[in-house]
């Protein structure tokens, strides 16, 4: 424990230092990467949405003896030949089989097929639909709601901080946050459900809580500064960064911690698709917006402000100081 506090007092004060800012070439260039390879993802293993997004029909078949998936694709294929079946196991006892749109005789005819499949009661089989103009709606609510909140947080942060540059530097941290989630997502197999939706709204919350942290303390730090600062700027900003990491990463492993319980409980447990959905979209995200703030946010920002003439002049009589002592010394 005794370390671990003098590790914070040495970060706190400088003595020790993780060089954020000083090798941010490095860190942008593995975050390209990071969502170069993101965003080819889809390429390799395309994204699935769920049936709220794209639309058909869904049947659940409830305790059925046998947990078999080819058998209700082979009893939804002798009623419409060439239909696309998907089939997965839902609280460990029932079968969830989702079509493409169907008409009601279709449904009837499927409902009665799956139940002689698995030896069930027709009215253990439970049918319905969702038409793809619902769907649709609910794609279109949900760029709405990611536009509406990149356009405030960008508002409000510029506002706050009294500076669009670190606004613009926050916003290019959560799409990275977004971007890499939403391929490791898709990367996983998962669906994108509106339960995953919920999910990415609420990590892109955290990063951006983690994130205003940080540049409070950069804030702070470059306006006490002054004129007279024995710092360069980007030296007060990777300072700001190193006192703020332990605060950083202890908050991200006590949220990651319950958040990753919860989706090996309902993964693995209760097979819980809702469960599963929203909790690896928040606990991949956790993981990605601390990463984001630290070594994309706060360089960022710092590259942003350091070609300003008034910052540019301040950094450039430190150097002159400095090379002044190193000839006298």
């Amino acid at each position: 424990m005794a370390s671990m506090n003098e590790f914070g007092n040495n970060l706190y004060t400088g003595k020790t230092s993780f060089p954020f800012v000083g090798k941010r070439r490095l860190w942008f260039i593995i975050a390209i990467i990071l969502v170069a390879g993101s965003a080819l993802v889809p390429l390799i293993r395309p994204i699935q949405f769920s049936i709220e997004f794209t639309g058909g029909s869904q049947f659940t078949v409830q305790a059925p003896d046998s947990t078999e998936q080819q058998t209700a694709t082979d009893a939804v294929q002798s009623v419409v030949p060439g239909a696309a079946t998907k089939v997965v196991v839902v609280s460990g006892s029932d079968i969830r089989v989702q079509t493409d749109q169907m008409s009601a005789e279709e449904t009837q005819q499927v409902s009665d097929a799956l139940a002689e499949a698995y030896g069930v009661e027709p009215e253990s089989v439970t049918s319905s639909f969702i038409g793809p103009a619902w769907g649709e709606n609910v794609t279109k609510q949900s760029l709405w709601g990611l536009a509406i909140f990149l356009a405030l947080t960008f508002l409000i942060l510029a506002i706050y901080f009294r500076t669009w540059k670190m606004s613009a530097a926050a916003i290019i941290g959560l799409l990275d946050v977004l971007v890499i989630t939403v391929g490791v997502y898709a990367l996983a197999g998962f669906e994108i459900s509106p339960a995953a939706v919920i999910g990415f709204l609420t990590i892109l919350s955290y990063s951006l809580y983690d994130t205003t942290v940080v540049f409070d303390k950069i804030r702070e730090n470059t306006t006490e500064d002054g004129e007279n600062s024995a710092r360069l700027f980007g030296e007060s900003v990777n300072l700001a960064v190193n006192q703020t990491l332990v605060r950083s990463i202890n908050t991200s492993v006590v949220a990651a911690l319950p958040v990753g319980a919860v989706l090996f409980i309902g993964a693995f447990w209760l097979g819980a698709e809702s469960l599963t959905d929203i909790s690896l979209s928040i606990f991949v995200g956790i993981l990605v917006a601390t990463y984001s703030t630290l070594f994309v946010a706060a360089p960022l920002y710092s590259l942003f402000r350091e070609n300003e003439p008034q910052i540019k002049a301040r950094d450039e009589k430190v150097r002159e100081a400095r090379e002044k002592a190193a000839v006298e010394a």
